[in-house]
This record gives structure tokens, C-alpha cells and sequence, in this order.
């Protein structure tokens, strides 16, 4: 098989690469990594000397792909399937990426600031990062909330590369800053993400790992 992917079923990057493999039922070989093994994350970072997930190997153009956003362009420009997660447009596909970065530096990054806090020991605690990081979720659930007013997906009718970034990271956010209640159109839009098939089972496969994201 051509395709290694490189993951851990609790990481949210993992997640957004995991949604484009199975939009388009990408043949790969999947590869839990597990840092915590000394022998494990010593080979993975062979491969990739920063240590982060999610990586994708190419066996056959002899290529190792690192980043989400970056793996989910490669798969579009070289394994294209029904979903064209990247507009052949030029000006929607720089709108489609501009989503793309809003989702993973303004929802995306501020969860990981929270969810990195409550992993930190008790004299190591952030509590001023971990405030600012709320602000950050609320003003992007703000502008979500507006643009999602009359859209089904991130960039109007198609499921794309921005729905991808958006489903993990409004996953994982609602856990540390609650959105249901407060936020009708991004809890409408997270509902549709939830239902669509990809993410479904991405979130199915991550079930046995949820009890290990530290609440």
C-alpha cells in the first residue's frame, strides 16, 4: 500500500487528516504512534525529527508529508477522490485555506492552550493563558456564529478542506469552552459535522481513547 499515516486516535490534527482520508475512502496503512513508549517515539522521530502528528508517508513517491493542512492539500493534488476538499477556483481555494487557518489559529490553538493547562502541574498553571485562550474561543464563536447564519458548511455548500479543520476543533473546544447553549448556528453546523460520515467515524474509532483527554 502506498499510504502510511502516522497518528494517535486522541489527537485532533490526526482527526482533521482522518476526515479527508475517509471523505475520499483513500487506501492507507494506518500507524498508531505511541510517544509514550521510548522505543516507539525514538522511531517515529526517525522519520520525523519534531515528533508531531499526524505524519503521511508516501511509499510510492518516495515522500513523508507532515502537517494536516499540508497532508489534505497533497492528498487533493495527488490522490483527488468525489470530495474536492481544495477548490479548483484559485480565489475559493485562498478562501477555502483563510478558513482553513482561522479554524486551526483561532479555535484549534486556543483549546490545545486549555486542555495543555490542565495537564500542567499545579505550580506550572497558566491561569492568565488559560483566560486569554477563552476570549480567543469566544470571539471566534462569535464570527463562526455569523458566518454559519446561512451556510451548511465553512465555505457555503461543499464539504471542504475548512470542514475538515472545523470538525475537531469545534469538537474538542465545546469540551473546554461550551458552545451548545450559547452559539445556535456554530451548534447547528458542529451538529452537521457530527452526522457526516467521515468525522462520524473518526470520532467512533477515538471512542476507547476519550477517557485520557484530561477534564
Amino acid at each position: 500500500m502506498s499510504l502510511t499515516f502516522y497518528f494517535h486516535p486522541l489527537s485532533s490534527y490526526c482527526h482533521k487528516a482522518l476526515i479527508a482520508l475517509y471523505e475520499n475512502d483513500t487506501p492507507f496503512e494506518p500507524h498508531l504512534v505511541d510517544l509514550g513508549n521510548e522505543a516507539a517515539s525514538a522511531a517515529y522521530k526517525k522519520l520525523w525529527p519534531m515528533g508531531k502528528m499526524p505524519v503521511l508517508r508516501d511509499n510510492a513517491r518516495d515522500r513523508i508529508i507532515p502537517e494536516s493542512t499540508i497532508i489534505i492539500e497533497y492528498l487533493a493534488l495527488h490522490y483527488p477522490g468525489r470530495t474536492q476538499l481544495v477548490p479548483a477556483d484559485a480565489d475559493l481555494a485562498l478562501q477555502t485555506r483563510l478558513s482553513d487557518r482561522f479554524y486551526d489559529c483561532y479555535v484549534h490553538d486556543p483549546m490545545q492552550r486549555i486542555v495543555g493547562d490542565r495537564l500542567r502541574p499545579a505550580e506550572k498553571k497558566d491561569p492568565l493563558g488559560v483566560e486569554m485562550a477563552r476570549k480567543v474561543l469566544l470571539t471566534s464563536y462569535g464570527m463562526i456564529e455569523q458566518e454559519m447564519a446561512n451556510r451548511s458548511w465553512a465555505m457555503g455548500d461543499t464539504f471542504t478542506l475548512a470542514d475538515c479543520a472545523a470538525a475537531p476543533a469545534l469538537f474538542y473546544a465545546n469540551e473546554v469552552q461550551p458552545f451548545v447553549d450559547s452559539h445556535r448556528n456554530v451548534a447547528a453546523y458542529f451538529e452537521r459535522l457530527r452526522a457526516r460520515p467521515s468525522f462520524a467515524r473518526v470520532l467512533q474509532e477515538a471512542q476507547p481513547y476519550f477517557h485520557m483527554f484530561p477534564r
